[in-house]
């Protein structure tokens, strides 16, 4: 597509009450900042620019982490456009984290999508729609908005009598009577990319917090007679940032929701939707079943006809078909193939990997070791840094540990051993 995506993410949220910026908060096991990149990346934009500035060098990391499991994941003919950066040292307001990006897109004719790191919400669509308007209407510019309940905090949409954008008073500068606007800025907009760099050299900061309001700029195109649209949405939750901890709550529920209900829709069983958390990028086969009290997260893997029992936490796992996971289990970073059992109270770690048919039963962990098929550690032992034939038995309190004080040995146990 046609189009340039600038996305501010230099704030720390100070509301967060948190040392940690907030783009870096996780929402549905990923940062809020991929969200907003998965998002605009679904629009295939010519490119995606990133207005960094606290903790900078950890928001660069996670994008381009991110950015290269997408690669990996992408086909041939569909790859995601790569994040670049531009450091905004000292925050002056949003329309100077936009001057930052001025050498970097200035040149380019190209319209650009200005959105904020934190509406991890945000949709493709929604923002396909936004740019869809932009060129119908022919505008200069175009804002994103809505209408809430409790605006309080947000800037206030103020429209003229013919219903046409006037300009945005932002909170703390409005009057009595423009705080009682419900309809109010998303901080999503687009801009023809010449009309928006030649209206920064216009901006001032003259409002109560000395800072460079990029809401200005519509004010400075509109009074020269340049078109400025709005695009009004239906549904606020989307588009609205996170600013504290309960918002970053409520949106946690949203997201999960919508992912437990996804999967229910595909055949999974999910006994109690309201104590059962898994993330956005995990994959369940239909006809598994997920019992209250479990949290499945990161690129967890679970195939079909599996039963994950109260409890039981995975953390990118992988589990193959007909898979029983009794209660209070931990399993990370392991495979675990066709019927196999785990549990209860069981902990698998390390990249154990259990072969189909492969038993471990209360009380026993399992490090960086392969348990071959059938083979069976039913209680009470430490299994690790083994490999571990087929149809092996282990009694109560096996421990396998080859440790010489500087090294670990593999412990190799072949076929058909009973211990």
């Amino acid at each position: 597509m046609d189009l340039n995506i600038l996305v501010m993410a230099a704030g720390l949220g100070t509301r967060m009450k948190s040392q940690k910026a907030k783009v870096l908060h996780r929402l549905v096991g990923q940062p809020l900042i991929n969200h907003v990149y998965h998002a605009a990346l679904g629009l295939a934009p010519k490119r995606v620019v990133m207005i960094v500035g606290h903790q900078a060098s950890d928001v660069e990391q996670v994008l381009k982490n991110f950015h290269s499991r997408l690669l990996k994941k992408a086909e041939q003919n569909n790859t995601p456009v790569a994040p670049e950066f531009v450091l905004q040292t000292e925050q002056k307001g949003t329309g100077h984290a936009v001057m930052m990006a001025k050498k970097l897109l200035a040149r380019d004719n190209t319209p650009i999508l200005v959105l904020s790191g934190d509406v991890p919400l945000i949709t493709t669509n929604t923002l396909e729609s936004v740019f869809t308007q932009h060129q119908i209407l022919n505008a200069t510019a175009t804002v994103l908005t809505t209408k809430v309940a409790n605006p309080t905090g947000y800037g206030r949409i103020i429209r003229t009598r013919q219903g046409n954008f006037s300009h945005i008073v932002e909170h703390r500068d409005a009057s009595l009577t423009e705080l009682e606007i419900n309809e109010i800025n998303s901080g999503v907009y687009c801009f023809e990319s010449q009309a928006l760099f030649d209206a920064l050299d216009k901006l001032s900061p003259n409002n109560a917090q000395g800072e460079y309001y990029l809401t200005d700029i519509l004010s400075i195109l509109r009074n020269q007679n340049d078109k400025v649209a709005i695009y009004q949405h239906k549904t606020p939750e989307e588009v609205l940032g996170i600013n504290n901890r309960i918002e970053l709550a409520n949106a946690e529920h949203r997201m999960r929701m919508a992912k437990l209900e996804s999967l229910m829709l595909d055949g999974v069983t999910i006994i109690d939707p309201n104590s059962t958390f898994v993330d956005l990028d995990v994959k369940i086969g239909a006809d598994t079943t997920i019992y209250p009290n479990t949290i499945i997260e990161g690129e967890t893997i679970i195939g079909e006809n599996c039963t994950i029992n109260p409890g039981a936490h995975l953390i990118n796992s992988h589990l193959a078909n007909n898979v029983f996971i009794r209660d209070y289990s931990l399993i990370v970073d392991s495979f675990l193939a066709d019927q196999t059992t785990v549990g209860p109270f069981a902990h698998l770690r390390m990249g154990a990997h259990l072969e189909a048919g492969a038993t471990v039963g209360n009380f026993v962990e399992v490090k960086k070791s392969k348990l071959g098929q059938r083979t069976k550690a039913m209680h009470l032992s430490y299994l690790g840094d083994a490999i571990i034939g087929s149809s092996v038995n282990f009694g109560a309190g096996t421990i396998t540990c080859n440790y010489d004080g500087k090294n670990k040995h593999t412990t190799v146990i072949e076929d058909n051993v009973k211990i």
